[in-house]
């Protein structure tokens, strides 16, 4: 069974087939570094990461190249550190570091390259100067703009007509341009904001020309497959599109598109005006990583997805049983079940049914193998729920007394007296674990 993929360009399902095997390229859009990462920030994160992992288990682990960008120079940026009173720098650098620290402790992999805009100026630059150059561009005033009705099929991404974009979009009035479409490629900066000289004046690039410039360094005029939240199909994708079609007279930019779709926090959109906007962070002094990396799985990554404190417990509640099943180590592959599920255009809802299934002493292995391909740590998630353990009800001292003397009954195979005993303990809130190397036991969460 080869990878299946739901095409968003296409709007159906399709075998994936590599440009060249030997070199699979994934691009998806990264975070832009003026504040923290959020919940829905996690979720193409956690879905593409798993891409990740498919695709280096199918082609090899050197044959593919994943590239998530840094945005470091946004309006936004500019105004956050302003209204902070600290430099630009200082404000990316911070808020890079606790978006690594974030993402690494979801069980995610680092990026095979992660570059930085204000690391390509060049590139966007030339990017720029060619779309001038083939008639697809245009300067005035210190601006450089994206002519729109230059491109005949512009909006075959968003499946929508010009008329319906302009409709739907937040179109910026300006006296130069040519189209009310037009969409900006580079503006002037002032003295107090960061900017570069280039042929149309000091200034700095517009969002969408960044993307364009880092995937064409790193992967190539055109490659496999780009991903991103279903927020950035329009007009940001679109425009990527435009924009590196029309500057190398390529049909596609690249093959396949996949997006993720929204989310929710129990039920309403997440927003700081309802006061549920909770950040990766934030989360995660709550939860570990392989919690919300399991619950973000639960849905289909096409699909809306609710998320919920509910989502959390019974992901918990699966990794518990599932690290208590696989027991020691096994080699990091997902077992048959679980890569069928993958390749059917990363269908997680089954996979996670196959995991369940994989519970006996015929799965362990299986099981073991297939928790460390998706990235979760069994040594992480016992330390959180040893820290996190509630306290019993009744001394230590009287459990581990009760133990033995339950150890004592088994072994004179009293197996009354031993289940009088467990039922005792477990009318405490104190679960016993009965294995071949003896018995632990834990207070009920």
């Amino acid at each position: 069974m080869s990878l299946v993929l739901h095409n968003t360009l296409t709007r159906s399902k399709a075998p994936f087939a590599p440009i060249d095997a030997k070199n699979v390229r994934l691009y998806a859009c990264g975070p832009t570094v003026y504040d923290r990462a959020h919940i829905g920030n996690a979720r193409p994160i956690i879905v593409f990461d798993v891409l990740f992992r498919l695709l280096r288990h199918l082609y090899g682990p050197r044959h593919v190249t994943y590239v998530r960008n840094i945005t470091d120079v946004d309006d936004k940026i500019n105004a956050r550190a302003k209204e902070r009173g600290i430099s630009i720098r200082e404000l990316t650098e911070e808020t890079a570091a606790a978006f690594h620290k974030d993402v690494d402790a979801l069980g995610t992999l680092r990026p095979t390259v992660e570059p930085r805009a204000t690391e390509h100026i060049a590139e966007m630059i030339a990017l720029i100067e060619k779309l001038i150059a083939n008639g697809h561009a245009y300067a005035a005033e210190g601006h450089a703009l994206f002519n729109v009705p230059s491109m005949k099929d512009y909006g075959k991404l968003a499946n929508r007509t010009l008329d319906e974009m302009e409709a739907g979009a937040r179109v910026e009035v300006a006296p130069y341009k040519r189209d009310p479409m037009d969409f900006v490629l580079w503006k002037p900066s002032e003295p107090d904001l960061p900017g570069w000289d280039s042929p149309w004046g000091r200034g700095r690039p517009g969002w969408h020309i960044e993307c364009s410039a880092m995937s064409w360094k790193h992967l190539g005029e055109m490659f496999d497959i780009h991903a991103g939240g279903i927020d950035l199909v329009f007009p940001h994708h679109e425009n990527e599109i435009a924009q590196t079609c029309c500057a190398f007279g390529n049909k596609v930019m690249a093959n396949v598109w996949l997006h993720n779709g929204f989310l929710q926090v129990e039920g309403e959109k997440m927003s700081k005006s309802l006061g549920n906007f909770t950040t990766i962070g934030e989360l995660l002094a709550d939860w570990p990583g392989d919690v919300i990396r399991l619950a973000m799985l639960s849905t289909h990554y096409r699909q809306p997805i609710n998320w919920t404190v509910k989502n959390l417990q019974d992901a918990e509640k699966a990794l518990a049983v599932w690290f208590e099943a696989a027991g020691g180590n096994a080699e990091s592959r997902p077992a048959p079940g679980v890569l069928e599920a993958l390749l059917d255009d990363l269908n997680t809802p089954k996979m996670i049914a196959e995991m369940h299934q994989l519970r006996g002493a015929a799965g362990r292995k299986s099981l073991a193998g297939t928790l460390d391909f998706l990235g979760f740590r069994p040594e992480a998630f016992a330390e959180w729920r040893k820290a996190t353990a509630p306290e019993p009800s009744i001394p230590v001292a009287e459990i581990e007394s009760l133990l033995a003397q339950r150890l004592h009954a088994r072994k004179a195979k009293n197996f009354a007296e031993a289940d009088r005993i467990r039922d005792k303990l477990s009318a405490q809130g104190i679960l016993i674990k009965d294995s071949a190397e003896g018995s632990t036991w834990e207070v009920e969460r």
